[in-house]
C-alpha cells in the first residue's frame, strides 16, 4: 500500500486537495453525511483516506469560476504563504512552468504536457473527471503585491485526480422514456469534453461522437448556433454565456426549454428558460430564486415524472371541461331549440337546477382524478401555444351538445305522443321522460369523457373507483327525484313504467353500444391480422 504521505509530490497534491476545498464531513455520525459540493466531497475523503487533516488556515482565497475553471486558495506556513490551486487541467497547465517530484522540481517541458493530456483524454473516455493541482510559496511582502492573477501564474505542477460520478441508476430509464416522450435531453456542461461525451453514452443522451466545446460556441453566429442546438446532443467546457446562448438558440427554434442548474453561474441561463429547474439539495438561493421549480431530491427521473403527471393532469382539465360544456350545450340547446320550434318547456327551471348541481357536479369532479391514460408518456409534447380546445375538442362538445338536445326533445315528444294516445297530453309525464333522459345521457357520457383516444371497452370501467360512485350515487338520487312521494311534487316528476325506461336507457346508451361492437371488431380483427402474419 502507497503511503500517499511519504512522497512529497503526492503529499503536496493531498494537501491541496484538502485545502481547496469547502466539504465537510460529519465524521461522528455513523453514516458520515457529506455536506457540500460531490467532488469537493470526493477530494477530501481522498485527503482523509491518507490520513491527512490539518486546519484550513486560509488567509485568502479566489473563488472557482466557471470561465477562469480554477480555484485559488492561500494557506499560512510557518516560513510564509503557501498558493494552493485546482482546476481544469488543460487550463492550468498554461499557468505552471515546474512539477513537483520526491527529490524537487523539475522543468514542465512540452513531452511531459503531452503525457498529462493523454492521461486525461484516457481517463476521459472512461467517464473520468480529471482535476489538476499546483502550488507555489509565496513571502508575506510577495503575497501583499499579488493580485488574483498573479497568484494563479508561475505554478508547480503536482498532478491530477480522476473521479468518476456515476449516473444514477434510474437516470438511463427517464432518459429513454424521456426520448420516447419527445423530449430531448441535452448535456451542457463545464466538464471536459470526452468526459461529457462518455457521461451522455453511458445514460442514453446521445450515441453520436459530436460534442461541441465552448470555444467552437465563440466562433458560431447565432443563427449557426440554433442549427446545432437542433442536432448536437453535449455541449462541453461552457461558460454562463455559454448556456445562456444555447437556451435562447433553442427557444428561437421553437422550441420548450427546461433548463437544469445548481450554480449561481447557472440563474442567467435557468431564467432565461420555459421552466428553470434547480436543485433542491447542492444548488444556491440565488439559482433556486431565479427558477419555476425547485427538485428536493436533485434527481432527473424526478423531472421525467413531474412531466408524467403534467400531462396526466392536462388531460383530466380537457375532460373535466369536455364532459362539462358538452352536458350543458345540451341542455342550453334543448332549451333553446324548443322555443324555436315552439313547443312547451321541455324541462322545469328546478329540473335544471338539479341536474347542474347533483348529476353534473359529482361526475365532473370525479373526472379531475382520473389515473393517467395508458401511453400517456409516449405522445409527443404539444404546442405551447395550443389551445385547450384543440385536436377536435370544441367540434366535439358542440357535437355531443347538439345529439344530447335533439334525442332530448325526441324523448319529450315521445312522451307527449304517449299522453295523447291515452287520451289527454302529460306534460308531467313528458318532462320526467326528457329530465331522466338528460341525467341518464350525461352519466354514459362522462364514461366516454375518460379517454380522448380509448373507448370505455378499451380503457375499462372501474380504473377510477370515484367515478363509479359519483355515476351510482346520480343515478340513486335521480331515481329518488323520480319515484320518492315527497321529491315529486318539488320536481313535478311521475313514475316512469319500464318500456319507457328502457327506450331512455337504450337512446342514451347509443353510442356506447356503438363502441362496443366497434371494439369487438377491431380486436377481431387485429387477431385475424396477427394469425394471417404468424402463418405467412
Amino acid at each position: 500500500v502507497l503511503d500517499a504521505l511519504a512522497n512529497n509530490a503526492v503529499s503536496l497534491l493531498i494537501k491541496c486537495a484538502y485545502h481547496c476545498n469547502h466539504a465537510e464531513i460529519d465524521l461522528e455520525n455513523r453514516e458520515q453525511v457529506l455536506y457540500g459540493d460531490p467532488t469537493e466531497g470526493a477530494l477530501l475523503v481522498m485527503a482523509l483516506k491518507a490520513g491527512y487533516k490539518g486546519s484550513r488556515d486560509v488567509v485568502r482565497e479566489v473563488p472557482f469560476d466557471s470561465e477562469r475553471k480554477l480555484m485559488t486558495v492561500v494557506v499560512a506556513g510557518d516560513n510564509g504563504f503557501r498558493v494552493y490551486v485546482k482546476g481544469a487541467l488543460d487550463v492550468l497547465l498554461d499557468r505552471c512552468s515546474r512539477i513537483a517530484r520526491q527529490a524537487g522540481t523539475a522543468v514542465l517541458t512540452d513531452e511531459v504536457r503531452k503525457r498529462f493530456l493523454g492521461l486525461q483524454q484516457e481517463w476521459a473516455q472512461e467517464a473520468y473527471r480529471v482535476l489538476a493541482f499546483a502550488y507555489k510559496d509565496l513571502s508575506e511582502a510577495e503575497l501583499e503585491v499579488s493580485d488574483d492573477a498573479a497568484l494563479e501564474n508561475d505554478l508547480i505542477l503536482l498532478g491530477v485526480a480522476g473521479m468518476v460520478d456515476p449516473p444514477r441508476p434510474q437516470a438511463r430509464t427517464s432518459v429513454s422514456r424521456c426520448l420516447r416522450a419527445g423530449i430531448i435531453p441535452v448535456m451542457i456542461t463545464g466538464d471536459y469534453p470526452a468526459t461529457a461525451l462518455a457521461v451522455a453514452k453511458s445514460v442514453g443522451i446521445t450515441t453520436k461522437e459530436r460534442v461541441i466545446a465552448g470555444s467552437e460556441i465563440d466562433q458560431l453566429t447565432d443563427k449557426e448556433l440554433v442549427n446545432c442546438a437542433e442536432t448536437v446532443r453535449v455541449f462541453a467546457r461552457v461558460s454562463p454565456q455559454h448556456k445562456f446562448r444555447i437556451v435562447k438558440a433553442l427557444k428561437k427554434a421553437g422550441h420548450v426549454v427546461a433548463m437544469t442548474g445548481d450554480g449561481v453561474n447557472d440563474a442567467p441561463a435557468v431564467k432565461e428558460a420555459d421552466i428553470g429547474i434547480a436543485m433542491g439539495i447542492n444548488g444556491t438561493e440565488i439559482t433556486k430564486e431565479a427558477s419555476c421549480m425547485v427538485l428536493a431530491d436533485d434527481d432527473f427521473s424526478t423531472i421525467e415524472a413531474a412531466v408524467h403527471e403534467g400531462r396526466a393532469i392536462y388531460d383530466n382539465i380537457r375532460k373535466f371541461v369536455r364532459y362539462l360544456l358538452g352536458c350543458n350545450v345540451g341542455e342550453v340547446l334543448t332549451m333553446f331549440l324548443a322555443a324555436v320550434l315552439g313547443m312547451p318547456l321541455p324541462l322545469l327551471p328546478i329540473q335544471i337546477l338539479w341536474v347542474n348541481l347533483v348529476t353534473d357536479g359529482l361526475p365532473a369532479m370525479a373526472l379531475g382524478v382520473e389515473p393517467p391514460e395508458p401511453g400517456v408518456m409516449k405522445r409527443k409534447p404539444r404546442p405551447k401555444n395550443e389551445s385547450l380546445f384543440a385536436r377536435g375538442l370544441g367540434l366535439g362538445i358542440l357535437g355531443r351538445g347538439l345529439f344530447i338536445s335533439l334525442t332530448t326533445l325526441v324523448i319529450f315528444t315521445v312522451g307527449i305522443v304517449c299522453g295523447k294516445l291515452a287520451g289527454q297530453v302529460d306534460l308531467a309525464l313528458a318532462r320526467t321522460m326528457a329530465f331522466t333522459y338528460l341525467v341518464a345521457a350525461q352519466l354514459f357520457y362522462v364514461l366516454e369523457c375518460r379517454s380522448e383516444q380509448f373507448t370505455p371497452f378499451e380503457i375499462g370501467f372501474f380504473g377510477n373507483k370515484f367515478l363509479i360512485a359519483a355515476i351510482l350515487s346520480s343515478a340513486m338520487l335521480q331515481g329518488l327525484a323520480v319515484y320518492s312521494h315527497r321529491l315529486q311534487p318539488v320536481f313535478d316528476t311521475v313514475p316512469l313504467c319500464p318500456w319507457q325506461w328502457l327506450m331512455i336507457l337504450g337512446l342514451a346508451g347509443s353510442k356506447m353500444c356503438y363502441q362496443a361492437v366497434k371494439t369487438v371488431f377491431s380486436r377481431k380483427l387485429l387477431l385475424y391480422e396477427n394469425y394471417a402474419k404468424i402463418r405467412a
